[in-house]
């Protein structure tokens, strides 16, 4: 059993930048894939970020494309999401998963383990 906690998240303004993290413990958890996900109030769980194990494929959603750099400290079993210049839109509840799967990379069906969350809120 892997948990999954994040931390990082805050109310900032618009163009600045945010760290995300995720440490994971239990379970040989080194061996995870790890994705990013976000949802914001009243829309579906959408994907972010992915990194394979041990972090030599990464995949991002076309819109956090070129400001969200996802990376990985597997000495520390610790996830990371840097964002920079953040938009409005990118408010939301963040969620780490895990998975050992290789089907539905993008998919929160994709995912075994998740986290409670953190919160995001970007103003204007």
């Amino acid at each position: 059993q892997v948990q999954l906690v994040e931390s990082g998240g805050g109310l900032v303004q618009a163009g600045v930048s945010l760290r995300l993290s995720c440490a994971a413990s239990g379970g040989t958890n080194s061996r995870y894939a790890m994705g990013w996900f976000r949802q914001a109030p009243g829309k579906e769980r959408e994907f972010v970020a992915r990194i394979s194990w041990p972090g030599l494929s990464i995949y991002y959603a076309d819109s956090v494309k070129g400001r969200f750099t996802i990376s990985r400290d597997n000495a520390k079993n610790t996830v990371y999401l840097q964002m920079s210049s953040l938009k409005p839109e990118d408010t939301a509840v963040y969620y780490c998963a895990a998975t050992r799967r290789v089907v539905d990379r993008t998919m929160p069906k994709g995912y075994d383990y998740w986290g409670q969350g953190t919160q995001v809120t970007v103003s204007s």
